[in-house]
């Protein structure tokens, strides 16, 4: 029997399994002052200066710098959920700057992809990822891989906002 793929969290992202290249994280955009937010928003703008409640989907740059990253090196307190009975595996987590957007989003690296592959600064692309599975479903995520050549941006439509080191 073949198991359902579902988002960990719908609505956050496209699911695209069979393509890197379609995959995109998905936020809103405030129509009234132009502010876009990850994880999406729905009701109002966050934005205190504003009272926009009129919010858009829109597709997130794939693209980013690495603003920042750390690896988690232990197993987190409850209310986490995780077997105690399988032993803990290591993750990189990164906070990537999207330039266009002017956000930064946090995710995981990608599997084999560790603090030693990073650099603040450097180009990363969002791309789809598991973030665990059981009998019936594999439940997705995104997570961010380094861009093998950085000098390959994206064009207008999907640019990849990088470029801007901390």
């Amino acid at each position: 029997m073949a198991r359902t793929r579902t988002p960990v969290v719908a609505g956050w992202f496209t699911e695209a399994p069979e393509s890197d290249a379609a995959f995109r994280l998905l936020g809103t955009r405030c129509a009234a002052c132009g502010a876009v937010f990850f994880p999406r928003e729905d009701s109002f703008c966050r934005d205190p200066r504003c009272a926009g409640t009129e919010l858009t989907e829109v597709p997130l740059s794939r693209r980013g710098t690495v603003w920042s990253y750390t690896d988690g090196r232990y197993r987190p307190p409850a209310p986490y959920l995780s077997d105690p009975a399988v032993p803990w595996e290591p993750y990189t987590l990164l906070a990537v700057e999207l330039a266009a957007e002017r956000i930064i989003v946090l995710g995981q690296a990608a599997p084999g992809v560790t603090v030693a592959d990073l650099a603040v600064g450097m180009t990363v692309e969002a791309v789809p990822g598991v973030l665990g599975e059981d009998a019936e479903t594999v439940w997705t995520t995104w997570h961010f891989r380094p861009v093998a050549d950085p000098s390959e941006r994206e064009t207008a439509g999907g640019r990849d906002g990088g470029g801007r080191g901390r």
